[in-house]
């Protein structure tokens, strides 16, 4: 096995998911074209350079049907030889995406792989495409099935933790997010999103309200309060499956959740010889790599088991790790992995994350992975690990090492 680097990262800023967000213009196919044409020029490729690209994406459907990785080569200026993948791990897509180019890379199929994704949720809505655990009676009675909100909601009841709380962590991401940007900590990574006149379009995350403080979010009512208890009623599906709570807690809603947005991402993935072959230096080496599945009804606990698996399969501890990215998919997601490994918040999302800049389903894999990096260079740390919940109760994470 021969071991597989990072060379570069590359993102989009993300914007709002919404017919008034500066993306909105922009089709799913064009703005990964454009982060492919980002990694081609900061790195000088040319020809059939890489073996593959792998493309992430959740809402396969429409504009991002059919094979988008293959479309997104053939728009942007990437040689027509080098062909694509579209994959589907849901919220995982991404990371999931660079996580098999690095072990293709591992494995001696191709010098080099570009693998990342997009999810334009303002075109695309999250749900367009149906899903069998949500739409076909038998499966979802056998899974116990809530939507992902609800589950949400059990993991803060299941393991004690309040709105207060959840609010806090959310308040924390808007001011480490405006902090990040005031800084200009992703300005190695963020690629101008420009129309065909060249003109700027987006050149920064727009869904961040820094603003935001305990007393904006206290005023938001639990977003999905109504549906667990009123219609259709999913919180007595979900006592049925844990008969030990007494009720569900709903603390969830749109402030300490992860915002909707478009957006798309990029890594690049090498051996050894792709970057002697091309005159790059590598910037971090893919360790470890993990999947799993879990519950499928509280559904959002993957990160947990996935990084006990992923540290026991590469012989680490949890106190190798010098920073975490841990997906807000919701605020109790990352309570609760930090509350499992007693992981101080100083070292957990450090830069913000998607309850303060959005969540482009198929992109934020990649996007934390990126992220990750670029904090790991900033502060001169070691070892980064990234991890996301998934839909339908899985988890999927990613160790790398600065070199």
């Amino acid at each position: 096995m021969t071991d597989a680097y990072i060379y570069d990262a590359v993102r989009s800023p993300r914007g709002k998911g919404r017919k008034d967000g500066s993306l909105h213009e922009v089709t799913s196919v064009a703005l990964s074209a454009k982060v492919l044409n980002a990694v081609k020029e900061r790195n000088n490729l040319a020809g059939h350079a890489v073996e593959d690209v792998i493309w992430g994406n959740v809402t396969q459907v429409g504009e991002q049907g059919g094979c988008l990785a293959r479309s997104a080569v053939l728009l942007s200026d990437l040689d027509e030889h080098i062909p694509g993948l579209a994959i589907n791990r849901f919220c995982a897509s991404g990371m999931e995406a660079v996580n098999i180019a690095a072990n293709q890379v591992k494995g001696g199929a191709g010098m080099g792989y570009i693998a990342g994704g997009v999810e334009m949720m303002g075109r695309v809505p999250m749900g367009s495409d149906g899903a069998a655990i949500a739409v076909d009676p038998s499966l979802a009675w056998k899974t116990y099935f809530v939507p992902q909100g609800i589950s949400a909601d059990i993991i803060a009841t299941e393991y004690g933790f309040s709105r207060d709380e959840a609010d806090a962590l959310a308040v924390e991401s808007q001011k480490r997010a405006a902090k990040a940007w005031e800084d200009k900590r992703f300005a190695k990574s963020i690629v101008t999103i420009r129309d065909q006149n060249g003109l700027p379009i987006l050149d920064h995350d727009e869904y961040m309200r820094p603003g935001t403080d305990m007393q904006t979010l206290g005023a938001l009512k639990a977003s999905f309060k109504d549906m667990g208890e009123v219609m259709p009623g999913f919180d007595k599906l979900a006592l049925m499956k844990y008969p030990h709570l007494e009720r569900i807690e709903h603390i969830h809603h749109a402030g300490n959740s992860s915002g909707i947005v478009d957006g798309a991402a990029a890594v690049l993935i090498g051996n050894k010889e792709f970057g002697d072959k091309w005159g790059l230096k590598p910037r971090a080496r893919i360790r470890a790599t993990a999947k799993i599945g879990t519950d499928p009804t509280i559904m959002l606990t993957g990160p947990v088991p996935v990084t006990e698996k992923i540290l026991k399969d590469s012989g680490m501890s949890i106190s190798d790790i010098d920073l975490f990215e841990v997906n807000e998919a919701f605020a109790a997601v990352v309570l609760r992995f930090m509350q499992a490994f007693d992981v101080s918040p100083d070292k957990v999302n450090v830069n913000g994350g998607a309850i303060a800049m959005g969540h482009p389903l198929g992109a934020t894999g990649a996007i934390i992975i990126g992220t990750l990096l670029d904090e790991l260079e900033r502060t001169g740390k070691g070892t980064g690990l990234a991890t996301l919940c998934i839909a339908s109760g899985m988890g999927a994470a990613t160790i790398i090492e600065r070199v």
